[in-house]
C-alpha cells in the first residue's frame, strides 16, 4: 500500500495505490481505480472492501479522494460537483499511464453509490477505460431532483441560490449533513426509509466511521448536480463493458431504478445486472454474504474484460 498525490486541475488529488501480494514493479498489471461513494473517502468501502480484493484478486488498486473531499485538495470544502467527481477519474487514469508497473490498455473502473454513477458517466468519454463495474449505483442528479429534503427541485435551484448570493456577501457557508447524527435519532424523527437509516449505522457508528468520511455537502454547491444526469447519451457513447451490481430492496436512494435503466439504456454490447436476493444497497457496502456475491462477478468481469 502506499499513498500518492499527484495533479488535478489547480490542487492535488491524494489517493492509495493498493498492489497485489505478488507484485514486482519489473512487470506491467491491469489497474482499476476505485471511486467512494458521495459523503464518503477512499478509507471507506472503495478502499477497505473492493479495493483490498480487487489488490488480493492481482490487480493494481488506486483508491480516490474526490477534490475538494478527504485528504484531496481544492477549494471549498466539501464540494459535491459530479462534474469534477467525473474529472477526478480521468486525472487518476492521467496518474496511472505514467506507472511503468500499469498496463495503459488495461484500465477499468468500479465506483459504489454515487462512485457507481460517476464510473459509468466517465467512460462515455474517457476511452483509456475498457470496463466498469458499478456497486450499487446512483444517479446522484436524478436522486437530488426526486423531491430532495421535500422539496421541488426549483424550490431547491431557489434557496441555493440565495444561499450562494448571501455567501458571496460573506456569510458563513452552509455545510448540510446528508444524514441524521444517529439511527436513533432517525427513528426518533419517523424516519423509515432502509437507505437512510443503513447509511446512518454504516456512517455514524464504528462499523463504518471515518475521520474524512464526512457524509456532508456544501450546499450553495448543489446547483451544479441538480442539473446533471450520470446517463446522458449512454444510449449513444456507452459502448465499454460494463457490470451493475444491485441488491433487490429498493430504498430511497434509487439504486434499484438505476441500476434496471442503465443495463437497459446503455449501448454495451456486453452488459449484466446483478441482482441480489435479499440485499440492500449498504449491505453491498461491506457485509460479508453480499460482498462475496458481488466479487464473485466482479473479480472474473474484470480479468476477462481488462
Amino acid at each position: 500500500m502506499q499513498a500518492v498525490k499527484y495533479n488535478n486541475l489547480a490542487w492535488k488529488s491524494a489517493a492509495t495505490l493498493l498492489f497485489p501480494t505478488d507484485f514486482d514493479p519489473s512487470k506491467k498489471y491491469p489497474a482499476i481505480i476505485s471511486v467512494h461513494p458521495i459523503g464518503s473517502c477512499k478509507e471507506q468501502t472503495s478502499g477497505n472492501i473492493y479495493g483490498q480484493a480487487l489488490a488480493e484478486a492481482g490487480f493494481v488498486v488506486l483508491v480516490i479522494d474526490a477534490s475538494f473531499q478527504g485528504e484531496s485538495g481544492g477549494e471549498p470544502r466539501f464540494t459535491e460537483n459530479p462534474y469534477h467527481r467525473v474529472e477526478d477519474i480521468r486525472y487518476a487514469v492521467d496518474y496511472l499511464i505514467t506507472q511503468d508497473f500499469v498496463d495503459e490498455t488495461r484500465i477499468g473502473v468500479l465506483g459504489i453509490c454515487g462512485g457507481g454513477g460517476y464510473a459509468l458517466n466517465v467512460a462515455m468519454t474517457e476511452r483509456r477505460i475498457k470496463a466498469v463495474v458499478s456497486i450499487t449505483g446512483v444517479n446522484f442528479g436524478r436522486m437530488l431532483r426526486d423531491n430532495f429534503g421535500g422539496q421541488s427541485p426549483i424550490e431547491v435551484l431557489e434557496a441555493v441560490a440565495q444561499q450562494r448570493t448571501a455567501e458571496a456577501r460573506g456569510a458563513e457557508k452552509m455545510i448540510m449533513s446528508f444524514l441524521p447524527p444517529s439511527v436513533e435519532a432517525a427513528q426518533q424523527a419517523g424516519i423509515q426509509d432502509i437507505d437512510i437509516l443503513e447509511a446512518t449505522d454504516y456512517y455514524k457508528t464504528s462499523r463504518g466511521q471515518q475521520p474524512n468520511g464526512a457524509t456532508s455537502a456544501l450546499y450553495s454547491g448543489l446547483s451544479a448536480a441538480l442539473g446533471w444526469d450520470a446517463f446522458a447519451l449512454s444510449e449513444t457513447l456507452l459502448t465499454q463493458p460494463i457490470l451493475v451490481v444491485i441488491g433487490d430492496q429498493p430504498g430511497g436512494f434509487g439504486a434499484y431504478r438505476d441500476g434496471y435503466e442503465i443495463v437497459r439504456r446503455a449501448a454495451s454490447k456486453q452488459k449484466e445486472l446483478l441482482v441480489l436476493e435479499n440485499t440492500s444497497h449498504y449491505e453491498l457496502y461491506d457485509q460479508p454474504e453480499p460482498v462475496a456475491q458481488a466479487l464473485a462477478k466482479v473479480i472474473p468481469f474484470f480479468k476477462e474484460q481488462l
